[in-house]
């Protein structure tokens, strides 16, 4: 995003937005930072600052501010098959009971990089990330299933991955 771009958006605060869970409010400039960031996590401050009209100083201390409201992270993302996790599922789980405790149990796995509540044919979708068929064997069979209130799953192993991207912007 260049300066043209965070001009286009309006510098009005009533204009800043509230996250729908009645999080922090983002102005026109934060959400641009977030944009640059996005494409280049490791985008110096001072080309920050330059392209959203603002102070490197200025730029570090919003950063650290969305961080500090878990507004964002700043992370490496890696290629799985790169770095030794050969085997990769979405798995769909039907719940027994309360969602939300079987959600935080598949959580707090290691494997388990991406749980989410959902509607639909699953109460929740569980993304696991497995050093080969083995270890998902095991995670699913014997960590998956064994939590108390899960009735059912089904796994949707990945043969190849197309696209990964965190690219969606601040809309």
């Amino acid at each position: 995003m260049h300066s043209e771009a965070v001009a286009s958006r309006s510098a009005d605060p009533k204009d800043s937005r509230e996250s729908r869970n009645g999080g922090p409010q983002l102005d026109a400039v934060s959400l641009a930072i977030i944009e640059q960031l996005q494409e280049d996590g490791r985008r110096p401050y001072a080309a920050i600052g330059k392209a959203v009209g603002l102070s490197e100083a200025a730029v570090r201390q919003r950063v650290q501010k969305l961080l500090d409201q878990g507004v964002m992270q700043i992370v490496a993302v890696t290629d799985p098959l790169t770095v030794g996790f050969r085997r990769q599922a979405m798995v769909g789980v039907n719940v027994e009971g309360d969602v939300a405790s079987v959600a935080d149990a598949l959580a707090a796995m290691p494997e388990c990089e991406y749980v989410v509540m959902t509607a639909g044919s699953f109460d929740l979708m569980v993304e696991v990330v497995c050093e080969d068929d083995d270890h998902l064997l095991e995670v699913i069979n014997r960590r998956i299933r064994a939590v108390p209130g899960v009735r059912s799953t089904e796994s949707f192993v990945y043969l190849k991955l197309k696209k990964q991207t965190y690219m969606w912007g601040t809309r």
